[in-house]
Formats: structure tokens, C-alpha cells, sequence
């Protein structure tokens, strides 16, 4: 099955909002680990609009106890000096590298590869010597996916805003016939494939069901948004239960 991590920046966006560490971050982490998600995704900005390398640090912390064995830490984040030297202080299961500006209010598109190859491959290297996965946040584009494998990359995560975007509507069919395509150019190609953006309870199901070999989904925001309804822990399960076919 799929596997879920939980990217919990949406809880520390709620914190910042106030001068003390309520909603705790860290609390969040464990809860979304006791309910049974597979990992925790942290994206840490230069601006530390949400989660801060403090944060990090903790979550690292609570991540190595050993009753969190074979459950992944997955790090997001561009590979600037400061984000490349928190990954050599914590060295997490998996980095997701993502070409975001740093005023950027979300990701929402992949690297340009080939054409990032020459900034890309010397981390992917850099990184995988630390051993740590490494996963390229990508657009479902058939010269990004082998541009990813030539940099070395593990794994692709396919940017699945746009399949949000269309799903329900006209579109839908043709949009997620594209993620498809794309989907079985990572398998031919021998990478692993994530997928995260705008992914939902509603739209979670067809995804999974249609693409099946998918090793892991990254929701945050959906996923923090259903919590103010059924709890954070409900929430992980109704997404896991999405996954199962349930």
C-alpha cells in the first residue's frame, strides 16, 4: 500500500501566530506517528514562516527513538548553505528537494530538467552520501523524469497540484491520463514515486486506485484542514483509509 507522511507545517503555521509553542509542533509529530502514518514531512523556509530548525531538530530527536523504527523523517526544501547544512546535522530518511524562491507561498512546480542538472546533481551526490534518499520535486513531464535519473535522484515527486485542479471536472480524465504517463516513465526508468500537492480525501482514492505503484503520498494542508473535523489522528486514518481502498 501507499504509504502516508504527514507534513505538519500547517500546525506550526497555526503557533507562529502566537508568542509561545502552542499548538506544539512536536506534539503533532507524535500524534500523527501514534495514529499510524508512515512518516513526518517538515519544509523549512529561510523565513521560518512555519516550521523552524528548532523544530527540526526535535522532530529528528523523537524520530530516533526505537519505537519509531522503519517510520521516515522526509525533509523538503531548496539546497541553499542553510538548508544543506540542517540536512548534514539531522540527516533524515528521505530529502525532497523543491525549486521554491524564497518568498514563494508554496510549491507549485518541479525543477527544470535537464536544465537545473548542473545545480541539482552536485546535492542529489552531496546528499546521498549523507544517506539519505533523495527525492526531486517534479511536474509529470517525460525529460524531467529522465533528467531526475541522470542527477542520480532515488525518487520523483510528481507536483499533483494540477490533478486537483481538474479533478471533478471536464478535465479530469485527460490531466490524470498525463500523471499516468508519467507514473509509468518513473517505473520503466527504475525511480520510486511520491506525489504530493492539493491531495484530498476526495481525490485521493482515484490517484491511488489508478496508479498503485505510488511509495508514498506528502499531505499537509487538506489533511490539517479535515483535523479541525474529526481530529488529527482521525484524520490520518480516514487518509490511510483512502489509500487502502477502504
Amino acid at each position: 500500500m501507499t504509504a502516508l507522511s504527514v507534513n505538519i507545517n500547517k500546525v506550526a503555521t497555526l503557533r507562529n501566530t502566537r508568542p509561545h509553542a502552542e499548538p506544539s509542533v512536536l506534539r503533532a509529530a507524535l500524534t500523527v506517528l501514534e495514529a499510524g502514518a508512515a512518516g513526518v514531512t517538515v519544509h523549512p523556509r529561510p523565513d521560518a514562516r512555519h516550521i523552524r530548525e528548532r523544530d527540526v531538530l526535535d522532530i529528528a530527536e523523537l524520530m530516533r527513538e526505537p519505537r519509531w523504527a522503519g517510520r521516515e523523517f522526509n525533509i523538503e526544501g531548496y539546497p541553499d548553505d542553510r538548508f544543506l547544512d540542517l540536512i548534514e546535522r539531522v540527516r533524515p530518511d528521505q530529502v525532497t528537494l523543491v525549486p521554491d524562491a524564497p518568498d514563494q507561498s508554496t510549491s507549485d512546480h518541479g525543477w527544470d530538467l535537464p536544465g537545473d542538472a548542473a545545480t541539482v546533481g552536485p546535492v542529489v551526490a552531496r546528499l546521498k552520501a549523507m544517506g539519505c534518499r533523495v527525492s526531486l520535486f517534479a511536474d509529470p513531464v517525460a525529460a524531467v523524469i529522465d533528467g531526475a535519473r541522470a542527477v542520480g535522484a532515488d525518487r520523483v515527486e510528481l507536483y499533483t497540484g494540477p490533478y486537483h485542479e481538474a479533478f471533478g471536472g471536464p478535465r479530469q480524465g485527460e490531466v490524470l491520463a498525463v500523471f499516468v504517463a508519467a507514473a509509468e516513465r518513473c517505473r520503466a526508468a527504475g525511480l520510486g514515486l511520491n506525489a504530493g500537492h492539493d491531495l484530498t480525501l476526495d481525490n485521493l482514492p482515484t490517484l491511488a486506485r489508478t496508479i498503485p505503484w505510488i511509495d508514498e503520498v506528502s499531505i499537509g494542508h487538506h489533511l490539517i484542514g479535515d483535523a479541525l473535523w474529526m481530529g488529527l489522528a482521525g484524520a490520518v486514518k480516514a487518509y490511510q483509509a483512502c489509500l487502502a481502498g477502504d
